[in-house]
């Protein structure tokens, strides 16, 4: 029997936009959809998920593979049924890269020029010209993470001309990047940071890290950047880094919870941009393509680029 793809995510409303997104990139892969009254658990099914329904979870553990739509599958791990036996792949692809680094360019530029301040003059009809002649050359951005899309962020800043170094958990050479490990060396590699970048995965190491110490290891006035994990930030630190000027902005696609509530101080505070959890979503057909290169590999009997290993957490 060929292998198959039974589709959960984002429900059954868009399984006919999932459905075309195939049919143009992988037409001889067969899909169904997991809402379909009709479908039964084959031996060679595959589940392409994003936070699957609990009563799909034990079937889980019987499908051949589990592809997560997302670049982060913690909400997946800390499930208690979750299969430690069945590979599980991240999102991944070009595009998902691109895309991450493009928005991180971004907002690291933003919070340098100060952005912000132009949005709230133009908001209120006020023409002050608040020149900024920084450049890239002369500001250090530090990426917190070097996994996939750290590692890719990271270099493309440094071929924009940005003074790049990064932090992670264990030793690796970065190409044009300079590389700090370890907990015991976190606050050096902060202490030479202008804008930080946060693209930790999602453990409970991480979880709570970035808090008020964290934050002061941080030259006054650095920019604060957040396409990691809402729970890496204690919320209430964070703004009060804000208030006192420890921190000069932020620009956060994550926060916690989401959707952020409306009464959050975050919504309206001059040195924030929010953006709606939107840096790096790759197109359908993308992912599509993505998820069929992954059944393709493990089908052949090898390991994927993105394949996470569930026993350990990551």
């Amino acid at each position: 029997m060929p292998a198959r793809i039974v589709i959960s995510a984002d429900g059954h409303e868009v399984f006919e936009s999932w459905r075309q997104a195939f049919a143009t990139v992988a037409p001889d892969l067969p899909v169904c959809s997991w809402f379909d009254p009709a479908w039964q658990l084959q031996p060679d099914d595959y589940a392409l998920v994003w936070k699957p329904e609990p009563e799909h979870v034990e079937c889980l553990a019987h499908m051949k593979g589990i592809i997560c739509t997302g670049a982060g599958v913690d909400h997946l791990l800390s499930l208690p049924d979750f299969p430690q036996d069945v590979p599980l792949v991240r999102m991944g692809g070009e595009q998902t890269a691109r895309l991450m680094a493009d928005y991180v360019l971004w907002a690291v530029i933003s919070l340098f020029r100060g952005a912000r301040t132009w949005a709230l003059q133009q908001q209120h009809a006020v023409w002050r010209n608040n020149v900024c002649s920084r450049t890239s050359d002369t500001t250090r951005v530090g990426v917190m993470g070097l996994g996939h899309l750290g590692a890719f962020v990271a270099q493309d800043l440094a071929k924009f001309g940005f003074c790049v170094s990064g932090w992670k958990r264990l030793p690796s050479d970065v190409e044009g990047v300079t590389v700090w490990s370890g907990r015991e060396n976190l606050p050096g590699f902060l202490a030479e940071v202008d804008v930080l970048v946060n693209l930790l995965p999602a453990t409970p190491a991480t979880e709570g890290l970035i808090d008020s110490d964290f934050f002061q290891h941080l030259p006054k006035g650095a920019g604060f950047v957040n396409v990691g994990r809402g729970k890496h930030v204690v919320q209430k630190d964070l703004l009060k880094a804000l208030d006192d000027g420890t921190l000069c902005g932020a620009v956060l696609d994550v926060v916690t919870p989401e959707p952020l509530p409306a009464e959050s101080a975050l919504w309206q505070h001059p040195r924030v941009i929010l953006t709606p959890h939107v840096a790096s979503e790759a197109s359908r057909e993308m992912q599509a393509r993505y998820a069929a290169n992954v059944v393709a590999c493990l089908e052949r009997g090898e390991r994927p680029a993105l394949l996470c290993d569930v026993a350990r957490g990551y």
